[in-house]
């Protein structure tokens, strides 16, 4: 289970915000990748929010969802989302388009944070504050698995009203990952304008 002790290792003089940052996205052959960031005012956040909050992998689609709603609605956790498009992944490569998501995820919280701690082991170029990378931090830590929820949910339902417009591609369950009725798909119908040429199964087909 997350817990608060990342956080309250970087407190010290100077710094005020501790934001968490993940993204959601890299995998799949269809739409954008998306990030989001997240500072929880520990002041605010009750015990029954916090029991809401884990790794969104761990997570099904109605908790995934409950936790999304009760952050947005309790006022103690301030986000934004950013995202890179398929055809920046397509151009940059889908790492440098996830740190572009990051990048601009940040960039649109109002508050800017003094530090944030990031999933995983690399911190994207030219983030603009301090950063620390913790190596599963969507499950150690409670502002990145609030981002990680919040990036699942904004992705998860896009690509779910997308669908609706590119129908026989399974996007409102399988979200554009690879799975077999993808493919198969991918195989009958060629690819959309939302395929990430890029990525060799789509290529193949080009």
């Amino acid at each position: 289970m997350p817990s608060f002790r990342y956080e309250m290792r970087c407190e010290g003089p100077g710094v005020v915000r501790i934001a968490g940052i993940d993204e959601v996205g890299r995998g799949p052959l269809a739409g954008p990748v998306v990030a989001a960031v997240a500072i929880i005012d520990r002041s605010l956040a009750k015990r029954k929010l916090l029991r809401l909050i884990d790794d969104s992998k761990k997570l099904v689609l109605e908790e995934r969802e409950a936790a999304y709603e009760a952050m947005i609605a309790s006022g103690a956790v301030r986000y934004a989302v950013g995202e890179a498009s398929v055809e920046e992944i397509d151009r940059i490569n889908i790492l440098q388009a996830t740190f572009l998501a990051m990048r601009r995820a940040l960039n649109a919280l109002a508050d800017q944070p003094d530090i944030v701690l990031i999933d995983g082991d690399r911190v994207p170029p030219d983030l603009g504050c301090r950063a620390e990378t913790i190596v599963g931090g969507d499950a150690r830590s409670y502002s990145i698995a609030a981002a990680s929820i919040l990036a699942k949910v904004t992705r998860d339902r896009y690509m779910h009203a997308l669908a609706a417009s590119f129908p026989g591609y399974g996007w409102e369950t399988n979200r554009g990952y690879k799975t077999p009725e993808h493919l198969a798909a991918l195989n009958r119908l060629g690819p959309t304008p939302h395929h990430r040429r890029s990525f060799a199964p789509v290529m193949r087909l080009l």
